[in-house]
Order: structure tokens, then sequence, then C-alpha cells
């Protein structure tokens, strides 16, 4: 795991070090750079070292010097794709370097080279004799890669703080990304919180010719469901059992490091059927789980976690937190993070980050459990609330909402009236937003109040409008699993633990990523997954005999902290450095309703704090240089073939 960034054009060496100075948590443990005077080409790696610590320094380069790489991330399947190679007459250095791959298989294979691997990657290959940049993001963005093309600039980088670390990059906020950033609760995919600055969606990859300085973009992947409606036919057996060969192997890939690794352990189904997968390949007594235990019941899952620890034998450590002492890291937290973050839990995942790292320098999790599999309290939401939307009027509706609004404000983990609220909300739109609307910490119709020129509903939400539409999904299931997995998946939760485990230079792996185990989920029909109420129906049968049942059947509970019950017991007035057509009289009115229990804005006030808290962003200096557009060509694989 490691840090990229790099530059074309404009600027000397000691940019590209600011830049890569920037990136030094997530690659402690080394850094390496490049320099093309004539092409202007500089390329900087801050590494941390998992695998092949003495083989895999980089940039690396080919035996003659003209394909180069830099790569953050893992790629599970190098040694097959290593092998193929050597068959085809590449001859290797390294002893076990995933990144020589990259730089053999880019010559084998060119633009080809992203859909052949299993991982998860960012990567800038330099092709000295095409004279181009290649850069490419695996499937579902478990690493990030921001770009921009500014001028004669184009720059690219892990995170926007090293980009514009270039003297030449503007540091202006987009004002219609600050919108989208509150309807949503997180920034779709190319979206940034900075003006001509955007980050390459999951599954792209990105060409910069530096003959004619265009890019041009293409999507060599995407989440599709393409079920197989014969598999209804098939015995649940037979599915259970391909299932768990899925899911063995997909950790099994994943427990390869030269460094000391552990688990993610919170006593929910995901985190559980990835450490009952590992106890097949490795002794329990030598496995190490790690557990975030607070002493604020409704908040706390370490009982569970420690019946896991338990029934497997593992090594199991608790770190206990005091909510209320752990409010104090908030702005610290929020001041380091690359971009804005409307999540709270990013706060308990850097703890638990922080706290693992003391031991271990990979953790495995059980990321994406509920976006393959319809983890989501929205599932069990979408039947009555197409029922809802037929039988009740309009007017009855908003009269509905009006008492719900009246109703007594709790400060709860996923309190009831905050679960009305947030439904009916929801409810009030038609089907392709009612999954974004449910996420959303400030509502459209909040929106018209809160902006000077708001944005109406369908431009809010035009990418996840986009997916619905375009989907040939049948059912409101796929169309919403397809909605989680495209836009929530990876631009909240993946970004959510990219950030919080590596400002401690903490590697996570997601094992319920691996592509063979996505491309069944893909196939799956949604039955298997959403069955009369129940979700992840057959995840939790295929760990039947394998995790206590009590831990199968107990409800899904968040990774949260209390924030409604925080936001009251901050100052009076709330931190108003100005934000771009921002009403902030209307900000005020919301932190002085919260604090005196006569509404509930808590995703709303800690989204706004980490917009004030943010040092990079927040009241970015308006005298900035100007933002050209760049000339950018997109196209199709299609188009490309």
């Amino acid at each position: 795991m490691c840090g990229i960034t790099g530059f074309t054009g404009p600027g000397d060496k000691r940019d590209l070090a600011r830049m890569m100075m920037a990136l030094v948590h997530r690659g402690p443990d080394g850094s390496g750079s490049y320099h093309d005077p004539e092409a202007r080409v500089f390329l900087g790696h801050q590494r941390l070292a998992v695998i092949d610590p003495a083989g895999g320094v980089q940039p690396m380069w080919n035996a003659d010097g003209t394909i180069g790489v830099v790569f953050n991330g893992e790629i599970y399947n190098h040694a097959e794709l290593r092998r193929e190679l050597e068959s085809r007459g590449h001859q290797f250095r390294s002893h076990h370097s995933d990144t020589e791959v990259l730089v053999h298989g880019y010559a084998e294979w060119g633009e080809d080279l992203p859909i052949r691997l299993n991982g998860m990657f960012a990567f800038c290959v330099y092709d000295k004799t095409r004279r181009r940049l290649f850069l490419a993001r695996d499937r579902h963005g478990e690493k990030p890669l921001y770009y921009t093309l500014q001028g004669q600039v184009f720059a690219f980088g892990s995170e926007l703080t090293a980009i514009i670390r270039h003297p030449q990059i503007s540091t202006q906020l987009n004002r219609l990304s600050i919108q989208k950033l509150l309807a949503y609760g997180f920034l779709p995919a190319p979206n940034t919180i900075l003006a001509g600055c955007e980050k390459l969606p999951g599954g792209c990859s990105l060409v910069f010719d530096l003959r004619t300085n265009r890019l041009r973009i293409q999507r060599y992947w995407q989440f599709k469901l393409e079920t197989d409606q014969s598999w209804l036919d098939r015995s649940e057996g037979d599915l259970v059992e391909e299932l768990r060969s899925h899911l063995f192997e997909a950790v099994r890939r994943r427990l390869v490091a030269d460094v000391p690794l552990g688990f993610f352990l919170s006593g929910g189904v995901d985190s559980s059927a990835v450490l009952a997968a590992a106890t097949r390949y490795l002794p329990a007594e030598q496995l190490k789980a790690f557990t975030l235990g607070f002493t604020e019941p409704s908040f706390d899952e370490s009982g569970p976690a420690r019946q896991i620890a338990e029934a497997f034998g593992v090594q199991h450590a608790i770190e206990w937190l005091d909510l209320d002492k752990a409010r104090d890291a908030a702005p610290q937290l929020l001041a380091r993070l690359d971009e804005p973050s409307c999540d709270a839990s990013i706060l308990p995942t850097h703890m638990l980050s922080r706290f693992t790292r003391k031991h271990v320098t990979v953790a495995l999790s059980g990321d994406g459990g509920d976006e393959l599999f319809a983890g989501y309290d929205p599932f069990a939401a979408l039947a009555p609330a197409r029922l809802y939307r037929t039988l009740v009027p309009r007017p009855f509706h908003q009269l509905l909402r009006e008492g719900v609004r009246r109703l007594p404000v709790s400060a709860r983990n996923m309190s009831l009236d905050f679960k009305l609220r947030r439904t009916l909300a929801g409810l009030g739109h038609r089907a392709a937003l009612w999954n974004p609307v449910w996420l959303a910490p400030v509502d459209p119709d909040y929106m018209t109040e809160l902006f000077q020129d708001p944005l109406s509903p369908d431009e809010l939400y035009s990418e996840a409008i986009g997916m619905w539409e375009a989907s040939d999904a049948p059912s409101l299931v796929d169309r919403s699993l397809e909605f989680y997995t495209n836009f929530y998946l990876p631009d909240n939760i993946l970004t959510k633990v990219d950030r919080a485990s590596m400002l401690c230079s903490l590697e996570t792996r997601a094992v319920l990523l691996d592509n063979d185990l996505v491309e069944f989920c893909r196939r799956l029909p949604h039955a298997f997954k959403f069955r009369n109420g129940r979700r992840k129906y057959l995840l939790k049968k295929a760990l039947e005999g394998l995790v206590p049942q009590q831990i199968i059947d107990r409800p899904k509970k968040g990774f949260g902290i209390p924030t409604a019950k925080w936001l009251k017991t901050m100052p009076e007035t709330p931190p108003m450095a100005p934000i771009p057509g921002m009403r902030m009289e209307r900000v005020a009115a919301a932190w002085k309703d919260h604090r005196e229990g006569a509404a509930d804005h808590r995703q709303f006030l800690w989204s706004w704090l980490s917009l004030q808290w943010g040092e990079h962003f927040a009241g970015a200096a308006p005298s900035a240089p100007a933002v050209q557009s760049a000339d950018v060509e997109v196209r199709t694989p299609a188009e490309v073939a």
C-alpha cells in the first residue's frame, strides 16, 4: 500500500517533493521519484512495504527503461499473471513483487491490462515509446486516484492534497460539488470538492497523450446485475457450496503478506465470515482480531465480537472507547481528510485502524457484504415504499411529514424518529430518488432553504438517476443493489475506510470484493439475497455451521457514534467560515435548533463541521488561479475496439 503522485508540464523537482510529502502517511517506509527532463514528466512514490520489501522499490522499470510504473495497492493474482507472462517470454528481476507484473503486463496487454487484475489498485504507467501516461483504478475504487488538467499541467495523485501542492493547480471550491456532497452524503465520481479536479471512477482507465496534451477515459468494467434465472432451479445447497468456495478463495488470496496481518472484527456477519474462512488456512492461535468497544451500550458490539473470537479460538484485542472523550479527536481527524466526510463513522473507523496498526500492518475487512447481498435497512423498505406511493395521496404525505417532525428528538443510534423522518423524506420523490434521499444529510426540500441557487432534485442526483433509468434490472431490489454498489460503496464506504486507515499507515483489504465472488453475486438472483424480509439470505445460509447461530440471527447494527448527542454539547456558535452559495443564517438556525432539541440535524451539522475543519478546502481563497477547461475525449470500450 502506497501513495502515488506526479505531473507533466511546468514545474520542477521541488514541486514533486512537496506533492510526495503530502502522502508520507500512506507510505512511510520509503520513497522514490523520477524525472524525464525532455518530456517534462515527474513521477513520485511513497511506499508502505507489504509484498517483497526488498524487490518492490518504485518507480519500477522494464529492462530497457521504456516502461515505468508507480503503483498503490495489491494485485492478488500476481503469481498467476507472472507465470503467464513468463510463458510468453517476459523475464522478471524481482522475487515476487506484484508491481513488476504491471510493468510486464502493460508491455504485453497494453490498455487491456486492468481487466486481467484481481486486486485493489491505482497506478500510473509511463510509456516512453508512445509518449503517454496510462492510469487505471480498480473495479470498485478501493484505491483512490485523482487527476486534473489545468493549462499545460496534468497532475495526478492518491489524494487531492498532493495535487494542490503543485503551484499551478487551483484550490477553488466547486459549488456544484458542495450541493451534491450534502445531497448524497458523499461525492459520486468523477466529482470532487475542488473545481477543475476529478477522481477517476472505479473500473476506468485514463490515457494522457504527452504530444497533444489531451486525455481520454474509458470504462473497462462496471458492476451490473446480469442475473441467471436458471439458478432459481438450482438446489440451495449447491449455491451455498459455490458461495463458500468463492469466499474461502477470496480470503486465501488476501492472506499473502510479508508483514504482520490481522482482521477487523465488528460482531457482524461480514467480518465473521472473513474470520471463519481464514481459520481454514491458518491455525486459529496465529490469527489476530481487533475490535473497538464503546462504553455507551447502544453503540457497542464488543460482546458479539468476543463471542466470535472465542468460538474460533483466535487472539482478540479490544480497545475501549469513551465516546465523549472521542469527540475531542474529531476536529483533528476532519482537518486531515483529503475531502469532507459526511459519514461520522469515519471517526471510530480511524480509531480502530490506529489501534490495529499498533499490532499489524495489514487488516482484512468485510466491506462490500451489505451492497452485494442486500444488507441495508432500505432493502426492507422498498416494497412498503412502493405500496405507500400507490395508496397515500401527496397532501396526506405532507401532513404525515409535518406530524413526524413534531415527534420528540432522540439522540440514540438509529432511533425510530430518525428512521421515520428519513423514510418520509425519500417517499416524497419517485423511486429513482428513494435511496439517495434516504442517505442524504440534507433532503432536497431543505436544500432550497440552505442555498442561494439550489439545484433541482434531478440535477442533484443526476448520477443516480442516470444509472437507475439506464438499468434493465426488473426489480426495485436489483436497481437498489446497483445503486449501492456503484455509488455508496466506492464513494462513501471504501473512501472512508481508505482515508481512516491510511492516515495511520494501515493497509485494509476488502475480501468480499474479490473478482470471482462479485461475479457470482452479479449472476445470483435477488431472491437469494433478500427473501421474505431476511437480508443477506444466502450469505447467512453459507455461514451456518461455520459461525455461531446467534451471530447470524442478530440484527444489523451500524458502526456509529452519538453525533446527535455530541452536537448538543458543542459551542453555542458554530464555525462559520463562508462557503460559496450557502445561506449562513440557515446554518446558524440549524445549529441552534439542534442544540435546543427542536430538530435533528446530526448529519448536516457533522457535514458542516467537516467542511469547516478541513484545513485545505474550507474558505478556499477566491483569488486562486482560474481553472481552464480540460480538452477531454471520452470513449467507450466498444469505440476503442
